[in-house]
């Protein structure tokens, strides 16, 4: 099996525009690809987590990554999947975040000399000149064609900024130089990217002639990344000051039951033979597949240490909170505003605590622990996503667990 098949097995792929040709291309270890990464906090997350574990395993396969960071698209901010418009970031911002991804990167991937590049596309979209970038691209981009883009439509209903607008043709350009300064002939994308990427194909083959060679695929890395659940600070870190080792180990341990499968057959790198046995897995199984999961997953970020320590703490914690016959209450609904409930709302509903007043008290004294993870704001808040599967467990002080879900 080649490396082409062995994505197609792991359910990565979705979209390619020359399936034969780019089949040849991985396969043969002669790929010079790229995968974007825009700068907009300090730290990867598990969204691109996933690209790298893609990046890393077709790197093993004798082809050449380059990761591309956005210095100069971050300018900007990618419309897709948005409802507004993202906060402008200053360029300080911009060039620190550039430099925190460099350094968490460089855990995955090989960057020696000849192995893989880092890139920043401010190299050259800061440079240009805006008459000379509409004559040399704009004829090639017809504007009917991009309002009909999926990565626009959620915004054209509150207004698509023309600084937005502008992203795709970034985008394009990006492939565009890629191509001629380090010979990139394929890009890798989420399947939310695709209108974005094969813009960038389509200029190449116009400026350059249909037989440039230049090839674009899409996988479901994006859109699986979106379904993501959140923690209380927003997101699932890389950084392991923003979500500790054991918070990541518990995300994972915590997926869905639909969802264990297909995670551990995109994500790690177990023999697929061995993933195909577990399809037949139920009940407690799936539990079985998921401590797989969240130990594979938290060696590969943080470290065999940390994932060795990581399940210790968790297993020692539904241990000591007697899981199998932990109190549980299900919330509804009404429980959440804006499809987050608050930590002390958290307390009531449980039962822990009588009151909210003596439910911030516990907070405060230092005594409140959602899923292992001290919580010592009292505005602390949770998203509803994390709620589902097997919920979450709250603690206050030593011994009293309950578990809140989601049906």
């Amino acid at each position: 099996m080649g490396i082409y098949e062995e994505l197609q097995a792991r359910g990565l792929i979705a979209q390619v525009t020359d399936e034969a040709g780019i089949r040849e291309l991985i396969n043969s270890g002669k790929a010079v690809f790229y995968i974007g990464f825009d700068p907009t906090a300090d730290s990867l997350h598990v969204g691109h987590f996933m690209a790298l574990c893609l990046m890393k395993r077709l790197q093993e396969a004798g082809n050449r990554p380059i990761a591309l960071l956005g210095g100069g698209t971050g300018y900007i901010g990618d419309p897709s999947g948005r409802t507004d418009m993202r906060s402008m970031m200053t360029p300080e911002q911009i060039q620190h975040n550039c430099d925190c991804f460099k350094v968490q990167m460089s855990k995955f991937i090989d960057f020696s000399e000849g192995k893989a590049m880092i890139v920043n596309n401010a190299d050259w979209l800061l440079d240009l000149n805006y008459v000379e970038l509409l004559r040399e691209v704009g004829p090639h981009f017809s504007v009917n064609r991009m309002l009909t883009a999926e990565c626009y439509k959620q915004r054209m209903e509150k207004g698509l900024s023309f600084l937005e607008f502008n992203y795709m043709i970034m985008q394009a350009y990006d492939f565009y130089a890629l191509f001629q300064k380090y010979g990139c002939n394929l890009q890798f994308g989420g399947d939310d990217q695709w209108s974005n990427m094969l813009a960038g194909t389509e200029l190449i083959r116009r400026k350059l002639g249909k037989d440039a060679g230049a090839m674009t695929i899409t996988l479901l890395l994006n859109s699986e990344g979106k379904k993501m659940g959140k923690t209380q600070s927003g997101a699932v870190w890389l950084d392991p000051n923003k979500t500790s080792p054991f918070e990541f180990y518990q995300y994972w341990r915590n997926v869905a039951d639909a969802d264990v499968l297909k995670c551990i057959r995109m994500l790690t790198y177990l023999p697929l033979e061995e993933i195909d046995k577990m399809d037949s897995w139920e009940g407690a199984q799936l539990n079985t597949a998921k401590e797989i999961l969240a130990y594979e997953l938290t060696k590969l970020v943080h470290g065999e240490e940390e994932a060795e320590k990581a399940q210790e703490s968790a297993r020692a914690l539904f241990s000591k909170g007697n899981a199998a016959q932990m109190p549980t209450t299900e919330l509804t609904d009404a429980d959440f505003e804006d499809n987050s409930i608050d930590i002390l709302t958290m307390l009531v509903r449980s039962g822990l605590v009588p009151s909210k007043s003596e439910a911030r008290r516990a907070v405060q004294q230092g005594g409140t622990a959602v899923d292992g993870e001290k919580v010592t704001d009292i505005k602390a808040s949770f998203t509803k996503e994390i709620f589902t599967g097997e919920g979450v467990i709250l603690k206050k002080g030593k011994k009293n667990f309950h578990r809140l879900v989601v049906k």
